[in-house]
């Protein structure tokens, strides 16, 4: 599939906050363009997995899945990124959140992003994704979610630097081995 976002109102790009984002506007127009891109991806063979995140038009799970059944196209699905909806409120139990998704969008997600997510101690919220291995995320709960969709579908690393990659496929080997799921080298 062909992995992308929703965009942005702002200028400045397109996974940038703007008020105008959460408008029912920007989110007829989304739907407008993914019904124009069904006939191409359908032509073309590939999935158009849309990726979400708290600052885009799809700022929920719960709007996110509105959108793809308004879509109502098997060739538009979700790419799902495991730390791009985790709140204040979830960040201490990516668990819960994680099942919380895959229980509303499992049917359309054909691909993950296996990213990390964590609070600083800062005294205005703030959520740092980056790094697997280094915050809170629960990636045996992600992993056998999606293995649970397919075997077949890709857990994509996210976050890392080239330097830490080794670190982060020890991670998810071991993550995977421990639950018995295989591995694609």
């Amino acid at each position: 599939g062909i992995d992308t976002g929703p965009g942005s109102m702002n200028p400045a790009g397109p996974w940038f906050p703007h008020p105008d984002n959460w408008t029912a506007s920007a989110r007829r127009q989304l739907v407008k363009t993914l019904k124009e891109c069904v006939s191409a991806a359908e032509d073309a063979g590939v999935f158009l997995s849309l990726e979400s995140h708290q600052l885009v038009t799809l700022k929920t799970p719960e709007i996110t899945l509105e959108i793809l059944d308004e879509v109502d196209s098997p060739w538009v699905r979700c790419d799902y990124d495991s730390a791009n909806w985790i709140t204040l409120e979830t960040v201490f139990d990516t668990t819960s959140a994680l099942n919380h998704h895959f229980d509303l969008l499992g049917k359309h997600i054909v691909s993950a992003h296996a990213k990390d997510i964590w609070i600083e101690n800062k005294l205005a919220v703030h959520l740092q994704d980056g790094c697997p291995g280094k915050g809170n995320m629960d990636f045996k709960t992600l992993f056998r979610r999606v293995e649970a969709l397919s075997p077949e579908y890709p857990v994509i690393a996210e976050g890392n630097s080239t330097e830490e990659l080794p670190a982060v496929a020890r991670l998810f080997h071991d993550t995977a081995r421990e639950l018995g799921i295989a591995v694609l080298d």
